[in-house]
């Protein structure tokens, strides 16, 4: 009975003996350490070109395809005046109606310009004849053979021919103008007269030149047709010259500044290519994320560093990955995140001695999201509990699950 009772003693004992917790470790060791952003970003070509209509008229067609090679003053397209609109049959009988009676007007402005043209010449032959008299009875007056009075009569009739022929010069000049307005008023009743589309003289077309060298990047206007002022038509720009546009989150764009490294990633090529920030613009903006969040987001302008032949084949508005550098270092003293949590304000870890969990005070330094660079409190080669719940506390026994391995 004793025996069996000691049995029974040691069996409870060992039933209800407290066990080590099961839990993930992993050791405390030195590597690398980045600290970086990751967005999306589109390539963009840094000098642009719109080529827009100067004049409104009618363009001819496009020659050009997207890919061209432009050089300076290529002509682009070409505007002509614009078309005459269609005529229903009341607009052209009142437009037929304006061009017979400009004629007439024209028929009767050219009788009058014939009329006085005639009293010119009649008045020209008067006016010669009277001054011929003055001069050949001026001799007589002086040898008094014809009287002062018979002489004075024919200087009289001499100037009056005179201003007869001035009256009739200028009848004549009138008439001349009339002819003229009435030749204008006909060629503006039968321009009324011409139909839609029916082109204006060659010498009329407008040349839009390019205004720098390059490639067409895209065709914004190619068919025929009538264009306005200020409508864009085609794009120019030089494809070897591209920028990455990155939208970041305000938060994460103020650590960044002229000169911060980039790898551009998933481009379509390998290896990520290098680049650095050139500008990082002064205005946000707001944008509603996938989720429907409202982010306040800033442009970030990077520069490619990397040899054009390894992303040549990019080209205006590819996509990219945008990895930004804020911050590495190779040989760092670093813990996994996921070890890490909050205790009376400061950020502390379980470190396993001699199966035994410790809670220890650490100093942190860099974090990203898996790994943060640790300053003070741990060792290279001291394991921590990663993920540690409520069952692990300080002094309690543990157990870990399987060998440590290194941070990722």
């Amino acid at each position: 009975m004793g025996v069996a009772a000691a049995l029974v003693v040691a069996a409870l004992v060992w039933a209800f003996r407290p066990r080590p917790v099961a839990v993930d470790a992993v050791e405390v060791r030195r590597g690398p350490l980045r600290i970086t952003v990751e967005e999306e970003g589109r390539t963009r070509v840094r000098e642009r070109y719109v080529v827009s209509a100067p004049v409104a008229g009618f363009m001819r067609r496009v020659p050009w395809e997207a890919g061209d090679v432009v050089r300076p003053g290529d002509v682009m397209a070409q505007i002509e005046p614009p078309r005459a609109e269609p005529l229903d049959p009341r607009t052209r009988e009142q437009a037929e109606a304006r061009v017979q009676v400009a004629e007439a007007a024209l028929r009767a402005a050219a009788e009058r310009a014939r009329t006085a043209e005639e009293e010119v010449r009649t008045a020209r032959v008067d006016a010669a004849y009277a001054e011929q008299e003055v001069a050949r009875n001026a001799p007589l007056l002086e040898s008094g053979d014809i009287a002062r009075e018979r002489y004075d009569k024919l200087v009289f009739e001499s100037r009056r021919a005179a201003a007869t022929l001035r009256t009739a010069e200028q009848a004549a000049e009138a008439a001349r103008v009339d002819v003229q307005t009435a030749r204008a008023e006909v060629q503006a009743a039968r321009a009324a007269l011409v139909e839609a589309g029916v082109p204006r003289k060659a010498d009329t077309v407008v040349p839009v030149h390019a205004p720098a060298g390059g490639r067409v990047l895209r065709l914004l206007r190619e068919s025929e047709g009538a264009v306005i002022p200020g409508e864009a038509l085609i794009e120019i720009g030089d494809s070897r010259a591209l920028e990455v546009v990155v939208e970041v989150l305000s938060a994460d764009a103020v650590r960044m500044g002229p000169g911060t490294r980039v790898l551009l990633t998933r481009w379509g090529g390998n290896p990520p290519l290098d680049g650095y920030v050139r500008m990082v613009e002064p205005t946000g903006f707001t944008k509603i994320s996938a989720l429907g969040v409202e982010e306040q987001r800033v442009r970030v302008i990077a520069d490619i560093t990397s040899p054009e032949e390894k992303w040549r084949r990019l080209g205006d508005g590819y996509r990219v990955e945008a990895v930004f550098i804020l911050w590495e270092d190779d040989a760092v003293l670093q813990a996994p995140a996921s070890a890490l949590f909050r205790h009376d304000g400061r950020w502390a870890v379980f470190v396993i001695e001699d199966g035994v969990a410790r809670r220890r005070t650490v100093e942190v330094g860099q974090r990203s999201g898996l790994a943060a660079q640790v300053r003070s409190g741990l060792r290279e080669g001291e394991r921590v509990i990663l993920h540690p719940d409520e069952q692990v506390d300080d002094g309690k026994a543990v157990e870990p699950r399987a060998p440590s391995s290194p941070p990722v």
